[in-house]
């Protein structure tokens, strides 16, 4: 029996995507109480597991909300910066990936490459989850999509308008928004899309859910309608050096009043966080009625929380779709 790893969106099926949100809405509504000791063994999966938290990326969000989540579904999480571990010294993946797996049940990364993903998943005999790589977000997305469900009530039919670099973040949302039955909008400047092979896949889910992905030029005609507004930095993790020059390229892409004009009278304003203030979004935006960017953090929480009740809670088999072989058919990640 093989481990059942989250590394890719489309690791989910449409219905297990719809069931990780239905579980996280009813975890966000019953956190409080009773407290965590006294809540039933359903909810404590992780009772008497411990999980590893590997980051090779700097973390607010990610870190804090696994391991809180891990603690409150029982378990005992391991936070572990790689930097101070063998593997910052040159250790393999895969020797790593053997000997976590004779320690605990599950493993958390957050990297920079997808392909140490996949190496740490074949040869990990535990499940392995995708906290953040330079391909894709797909824990950040499953709070997004918990996120404009719990404002709009469904997700089917909507449309959502990214605006800015093609990166991890437009990846995810448009895998998961498909996957939703989600129209997922993408207006970057020439050169800066998402992989093309990334954009096909994400309309071949919609062509079975009713959803669909676009990828334009013009940020305010992506913007026209659309009931979500969503965006990220310019310059991720590890492009700190093209600061300067993404900001000019980026300028027409920046989520400011106008686009929210554009779009519908409720639309939603969506960043997964940190936020530059007047770079990709303005301050009077982010801080405005339309955002729900701090929910969107919070969600983290309920949405990993109810992912691993899932990945706990199924026959390890192996996962639902070929999602985690499909990254290497997107194309070497950035």
């Amino acid at each position: 029996m093989t481990a059942r790893h989250f590394l890719l969106d489309t690791d989910l099926t449409s219905a297990e995507q719809a069931a990780v949100l239905d579980t996280a809405d009813r975890l966000k509504a019953g956190r409080r109480t009773p407290g965590p000791a006294d809540r039933p063994l359903a909810d404590r999966p992780l009772a008497g597991r411990s999980v590893a938290l590997l980051f090779e990326k700097p973390s607010t969000r990610t870190r804090l909300s696994f391991d809180v989540g891990v603690a409150e579904l029982g378990g005992h999480p391991v936070v572990i910066d790689t930097a101070s571990t063998q593997l910052g010294r040159g250790e393999t993946i895969e020797d790593t990936a053997a000997v976590l797996s004779r320690y605990v049940d599950a493993i958390v990364m957050r990297t920079f490459a997808q392909e140490r993903l996949e190496r740490l998943a074949a040869a990990a005999s535990v499940p392995v989850v995708n906290a953040l790589s330079d391909h894709a977000h797909p824990c950040q997305a499953l709070a997004d999509l918990q996120t404009i469900r719990e404002r709009r009530g469904r997700l089917a039919g909507l449309t959502l308008t990214y605006l800015g670099d093609g990166n991890n973040m437009a990846h995810s949302l448009l895998l998961a928004g498909t996957l939703a039955g989600m129209r997922v909008h993408v207006a970057s400047p020439p050169g800066y899309e998402p992989f093309e092979q990334v954009v096909r896949h994400a309309n071949e889910i919609g062509a079975a859910t009713g959803g669909g992905a676009l990828v334009m030029h013009d940020a305010l005609e992506a913007a026209a309608g659309a009931d979500v507004l969503y965006t990220d930095v310019w310059a991720s993790m590890g492009q700190e050096g093209e600061s300067d020059s993404r900001s000019l390229v980026f300028q027409p892409y920046r989520l400011d009043e106008k686009a929210v004009e554009v779009a519908r009278p409720d639309v939603l304003v969506m960043h997964c966080l940190p936020a530059h203030r007047e770079l990709e979004i303005t301050a009077a935006v982010l801080d405005g009625p339309h955002s729900v960017v701090f929910d969107q953090a919070e969600n983290r929480l309920h949405a990993q929380k109810a992912l691993l009740s899932l990945l706990f809670a199924a026959p390890t088999t192996g996962s639902a779709t070929t999602g985690a072989g499909e990254a290497g058919e997107e194309g070497t990640v950035r």
